[in-house]
């Protein structure tokens, strides 16, 4: 959804689902939330989060099964089970897999593997940042030049963010002295962008959803800075993948509760299953399922048919593939002229 833009105007007949804004927006108060837990960390539980947790929340199975992995396959069923969709979009779909598959098959041979982490790390920061800042856009007007302005601080600030994180190990120190000033000065730089461009929004709602995005970045440093590597990669986590879930279920419902066109909606409602229930039950039994026994499996199936071993074929190879092209279709899959915009209608 990294280029949905909001409009009120889009609203909707009495059975359509609307997409509130104060719901969007109380997803951030997973930031002073955090903040909280990390000021009870450092007075009351003597840093014991700070020296347990890992790096990234994905390190936990249970997180991946109810927050990562679920809304890139909704995304991906969304895709592939609506022949509309499919008919639309298998252009550009068909040539990204071929590039992917030479980039990350072929290219890997001759590729340094940290250029490809690189390159994949700004693609996931700049895919997860610009799906927030398009909401705001849609709310506040904000002019095209404060609008990727305010979007360029907040994805460069991301990108060596979440580069010190991943990478720490790697780094020298004054490498990690050079990506924490350079953060810590974009985000300096995206405040007083805020503080510049604030006076172009005349509503309420967009000047706090722009602030919302802002302190998603601050926040995020802030825990880096602070070694909370946990903390600042669950802010925008949480945020990014919640938001996108409540745009593929509230679109599902609005497009299939008065007229089943596609086979698995057909057969929900042959089932008396309600519309609402039939993406969230899919997405999170695939994701529970490919996560906690896809690599077991095919490693199983693979040694017993051709006597070899090939480690994480499902959490690396298919849903890996899965994650990078859901990136790439969600860049022109919420356009306004795309037929998913159809479905979406927002409120108050």
């Amino acid at each position: 959804m990294s280029a949905i833009s909001a409009d009120l105007q889009d609203l909707s007949t009495p059975k359509t689902w609307a997409i509130s804004f104060r719901c969007l927006f109380s997803l951030y108060s997973i930031i002073p939330c955090c903040i909280i837990v990390q000021l009870l960390d450092i007075f009351w539980w003597q840093g014991y989060l700070k020296h347990h947790l890992p790096s990234s929340p994905s390190h936990f199975l249970l997180f991946q099964i109810l927050f990562g992995t679920p809304h890139i396959i909704a995304s991906a069923i969304i895709l592939a089970s609506n022949s509309d969709y499919r008919q639309r979009y298998r252009r550009p779909i068909l040539l990204m897999t071929t590039l992917l598959a030479l980039v990350f098959g072929v290219g890997s041979l001759f590729i340094p593997y940290k250029a490809l982490y690189i390159a994949t790390a700004a693609w996931t920061v700049f895919h997860v940042l610009k799906q927030q800042h398009g909401i705001v856009r849609g709310i506040s007007r904000l002019p095209a030049w404060a609008y990727y302005l305010l979007l360029w601080l907040s994805v460069m600030a991301g990108f060596f963010i979440y580069i010190g994180i991943f990478l720490k190990n790697s780094l020298e120190p004054q490498q990690v002295e050079w990506l924490t000033h350079i953060a810590g000065s974009l985000c300096v730089g995206l405040i007083c962008t805020a503080l510049l461009c604030q006076r172009y929004i005349n509503n309420r709602f967009g000047k706090w959803f722009m602030w919302a995005n802002v302190f998603l970045v601050v926040s995020s440093f802030y825990f880096y800075n602070q070694q909370y590597y946990f903390l600042a990669i669950l802010v925008p986590r949480l945020v990014h993948d919640v938001t996108a879930y409540i745009f593929y279920v509230t679109h599902d419902y609005n497009k299939h509760h008065a007229r089943t066109e596609n086979m698995i909606y057909r057969f929900a409602t042959f089932c008396r299953v309600p519309i609402v229930l039939v993406l969230p039950f899919l997405s999170f039994s695939l994701a529970f399922l490919l996560q906690a026994y896809g690599d077991q499996l095919i490693e199983l199936l693979i040694n017993e048919w051709f006597d070899v071993t090939i480690h994480k074929v499902i959490t690396v190879g298919l849903l890996g593939y899965l994650a990078l092209m859901h990136y790439f279709t969600e860049a022109f899959t919420w356009k306004h002229d795309s037929p998913y915009r159809q479905f979406i209608a927002f409120s108050k």
